[in-house]
Formats: C-alpha cells, sequence, structure tokens
C-alpha cells in the first residue's frame, strides 16, 4: 500500500531524517517506535503533506506522491490522527464528520436530515454509541477518538496514522478503539500506529519500525521481538528495565485526608510521610485527578478534612496551597502546564513570582542563575534559556515543569499523570527523578493509569474504585492482578480498613 524509500529532510541545517525507508502493506498495523525527537512526526508529516521531502520517493497505493498538500493526502485516502485531536467542540458531531463535505440541496441549503442519517449509519456500522446532533464538547475523549476515526472513514481513507491514540482513553476505550481497528483491518484498512507504551504496541501491531535520530534501527515482525529488545533499539543499549525504586526512611506525616469529600470523589482518608512516594490508581474517572484538585485548591472541599504538616487547612485555594509548600504537576501537559508562547526561562520562573507577586520587578540574571542550577540538577536537555519551551522533547517540557515547582521550595509534590506522551528514555528519568527527590525529603503523590509506574516508584499504592478508596496496598502487595480487581471491585477487600489503619499507626 505504501513505500517510502530513501527519505531525508534538514530543517535549518539540521537533518532530521537520513536516508529513512518505511513500508506497510494492505491489512496491516504497523508501529511506528522511536524516541521523542526520533523522527516519527517528521516522517508522518511527509506522508501527510504538512512537510515536503529533500529527498526520497513515496508511492501510495502504486502512484506517487510529489509536493503532496493536505489535501491532496486527505483525497489520496491517508487520515492523520493526531493525539491532538482536530474537532470543532462547539459544533454538533454531523456537522465535524461533514465539514467541507456538506450534502446541499436546492438554493444552497443544507441537507441537515440527510447528514444526521448518514452519520447514525456509519457511526452504527463501527459500533459506536454517538448520536449524530450531540455536541462535541459534550463527548468523553475515547468517543472523540472514534469520532476522528469516522471522519476519516467518510473520507473514503485506506490508511490511518494514529499518533498516540490511547493517551487519554481508559481501558474499556482502549479495547473498543482496538476492536474498531481490528475489524477496519480486515477490510483491507491499514494503520500506522504511533505509541510509547509497549503493551499496546504488542497487542494490536503485526511489524514495527523503529527510528532513532533520525535514522532508521530496524524493521521486522513484532513476534520476533521482546518489549525490552525494542526499548533498547529505541534509546540505544544503556537502556535498563530495572525500576528506579530504592527504600528510604521516611519522616514525620505531612499530609492528611479525614474522610474528605468534593467533586467526584467521597470520604477519603490516607496519611502520608515526609520522603514517602504514594501511587494512585483505578479506572479513569474514579475521582484521583479531582482529589488532587482539591488538595490542591483548585477544587472546593465539600466535607471532612484536610491537614498539611499538622495543621488544619481552611480557607483553601490554590495560591494558599503554594504558600503551604504544595505543588501539583497537572495532567495533559500541553493544556494545563506549558505555556507554548513563553521561553523555558519564562516557563520555569512563573509560578515563584506568582508566589511572590508583591515583588513587581523580574530580575532576569537572578532567575537565569536559579533556572541554570535547576536545568543541572535535573538534567534538563535545553540550550538557551530563552528558547521556545516547545522546542524540547516531551520528556525535557516535563522536566522544565518539575523545576518550576521546585523553584517555589515545594515539599509535597502531586504529579497527575506525569508520564503521559513520554518515550521509555525519559520515563526511566522521571522515575529516577522522582526517587531522588524522595530521598532528599520531597514527599510525591503519583496518579497513573499504569500499574507498572507504580511498582516502579511507589511505596504504597491506593486504589480507588468509583470516587473511594479500595484498597491501600503495600509495596510487595502491588502487583496488576491485585490491583486491577482492586479497581474493579472484582474483589471486596477485606483488608481495607486493616490496612489503612495499620498505615496511620505507623505514620504516627
Amino acid at each position: 500500500m505504501l513505500e517510502m524509500t530513501g527519505i531525508s529532510k534538514s530543517f535549518f541545517g539540521v537533518k532530521v531524517l537520513d536516508d529513512v525507508s518505511f513500508s506497510i502493506d494492505p491489512g496491516e498495523v504497523h508501529a511506528l517506535l522511536g524516541e521523542n525527537g526520533a523522527g516519527k512526526s517528521t516522517l508522518m508529516n511527509i506522508l501527510a503533506g504538512v512537510y515536503t521531502v529533500d529527498a526520497g520517493h513515496v508511492v501510495f497505493r502504486g502512484k506517487p506522491l510529489e509536493n503532496t498538500t493536505v489535501r491532496l493526502a486527505e483525497s489520496a485516502g491517508i487520515a492523520f490522527v493526531h493525539q491532538e485531536l482536530n474537532l470543532f467542540n462547539d459544533l454538533r458531531v454531523y456537522e465535524n464528520i461533514f465539514l467541507r463535505k456538506e450534502i446541499i440541496k436546492y438554493f444552497g441549503i443544507l441537507s441537515k436530515k440527510e447528514m444526521i442519517a448518514r452519520s447514525r449509519e456509519l457511526l452504527s456500522q463501527l459500533g459506536v454509541d454517538i448520536q449524530p446532533t450531540a455536541m462535541v464538547s459534550e463527548l468523553e475523549p475515547g468517543k472523540k477518538q472514534l469520532l476522528e476515526i469516522a471522519k476519516a472513514l467518510h473520507a473514503k481513507a485506506e490508511l490511518f496514522i494514529l499518533d498516540e491514540p490511547t493517551t487519554s482513553l481508559n481501558t474499556t476505550e482502549i479495547e473498543m478503539l482496538f476492536d474498531i481497528v481490528r475489524r477496519l483491518k480486515a477490510q483491507g484498512k491499514s494503520f500506522i500506529f504511533i505509541s510509547h507504551k509497549m503493551q499496546e504496541v504488542f497487542a494490536i501491531s503485526d511489524r514495527y519500525t523503529v527510528l532513532r535520530n533520525g535514522q532508521l534501527i530496524q524493521s521486522g515482525n513484532i513476534a520476533d521481538v521482546t518489549p525490552m529488545e525494542v526499548a533498547r533499539l529505541m534509546v540505544g543499549q544503556q537502556y535498563s528495565e530495572q525500576g528506579a525504586y530504592h527504600e528510604r526512611e521516611l519522616g514525620e506525616t505531612v499530609l492528611e485526608l479525614k474522610n474528605l469529600s468534593g467533586e467526584g470523589f467521597r470520604n477519603v482518608s490516607f496519611q502520608v510521610r515526609r520522603g514517602e512516594v504514594v501511587g494512585f490508581t483505578g479506572l479513569k474517572g474514579a475521582g484521583i485527578s479531582e482529589m488532587m484538585r482539591t488538595v490542591f485548591g483548585v477544587l472546593p472541599i465539600k466535607n471532612g478534612e484536610l491537614y498539611l504538616f499538622g495543621k488544619p487547612v481552611n480557607r483553601h485555594n490554590v495560591r494558599r496551597a503554594m504558600q503551604s509548600r504544595l505543588s501539583m504537576i497537572a495532567a495533559n501537559r500541553k493544556e494545563n502546564s506549558i505555556i507554548p508562547d513563553f521561553s523555558l526561562l519564562e516557563n520555569f520562573y512563573i509560578s515563584e513570582h506568582r508566589l511572590s507577586s508583591m515583588r513587581p520587578l523580574i530580575r532576569l540574571r537572578k532567575e537565569s542563575v536559579r533556572y541554570r542550577s535547576h536545568r543541572d540538577a535535573l538534567s534538563i536537555k535545553a540550550n538557551s534559556p530563552f528558547d521556545m519551551i516547545t522546542s524540547l522533547s516531551g520528556g525535557n517540557q516535563q522536566k522544565v515543569i518539575i523545576a518550576r515547582w521546585l523553584n517555589t521550595q515545594a515539599d509535597i509534590l502531586l504529579l497527575d499523570n506525569p508520564t503521559q506522551g513520554i518515550d521509555v528514555g525519559s520515563k526511566a528519568e522521571i522515575y529516577r527523578l522522582i526517587q531522588d527527590l524522595a530521598s532528599s525529603g520531597k514527599t510525591i503523590l503519583v496518579s497513573t493509569l499504569e500499574i507498572q509506574e507504580i511498582q516502579k516508584v511507589a511505596d504504597r499504592c491506593v486504589v480507588f474504585y468509583h470516587g473511594s478508596i479500595h484498597s491501600i496496598l503495600k509495596r510487595h502487595e502491588i502487583t496488576e492482578e491485585r490491583v486491577v480487581l482492586s479497581a474493579t471491585n472484582a474483589i471486596k477487600s477485606s483488608e481495607v480498613l486493616d490496612q489503612h489503619d495499620q498505615s496511620s499507626r505507623s505514620a504516627g
């Protein structure tokens, strides 16, 4: 179906793709793998008509693609489903599907009834329960992802580029997406699957191609390699699957929730000690993100008590949380953390400056010294502090955000899905950083849907189910089976209260 040969591309004299070849057959799911900055996005943007090649050839369905534009690539049957979905939230589902392809009656009047009927038929064929007249803004992330695929099918796409399609999906939504991929694959449609999640790569892919530093490293059948071998190909032989965890001496209790209730969660009680790393997990929508945002003062406390460093918290808000040496790295870095129009330095000092807003002037020399100190301590791979933050890889962007909060002298860090959209090498660096910060006396709460992440860094694991704590597991009890059974309420844990009481006594 697709043959890309000898593809090279440079930007401002820097070669980002060097003689790369890539191919895909009809009815195939092909995983395109590599760290952030490896060249995956550039290669796909060439295929989708965003960039032109400096050298090389692209042949799609037997026809050469030359001087391709986005419109021409779409017309040829290539659909790029981006990680940041290209949907209009203030339009209805059927309006998004028929955008630029509207059905028009006499005198230029839109045939809404026919577009709604065809949209319903298309969504029904996919097995997707979405109402054509619903506003896109009201859809859950998983349904938005499926709507993007429906749009591409309506445009008669034969090749789908799926860029990190499962980032915002829960386990059920991922399985629904994969079922649709398998169904379309059986009809001869092909998929290029870009993901950092090895478990998903091996569950859905037929073949793989690994890029590193803009060069083709290896291609082959997914059945012939292991996740560990692929990870080594992506980051080099220095990759190790060993966890970063090491035991530490824990201090006094620094954070305590007593029957705390808020938006999306209720009657949550636990204690966390200085230097402790606690992992939080559960099904998506279990209430963990809401609980973290409430602790940080973003959402209001409805009932219960919150204690920071032994003192009750009253009239809680973000500024008071920051003054209490609390910090939060929100989920979805691109929307909630980085300011894309700001430089690295500006992204770095903005929280500290907000905290010290009584000082009206920003001293660049002083802030630059602080930035360089944190850059070196966190091993941030960056050049000038005046470069835009968008020039960095996802992992280094996340390190800048962590540095932002360390710059406020925060002692408690709330990390909501901190490795989202980050490659395996950068993930390992984030894990080591979490352990190093804990060893220095920082207290860290990590929310993630990936159980392996909790196994790599956490002293304990708190499992949520429907807005409440189901289980609190000690480190040796954190297994994938136990966590999944708790997160789905498949077992009624008789040990929940005992474990909580024991942890409370030990913390006291």
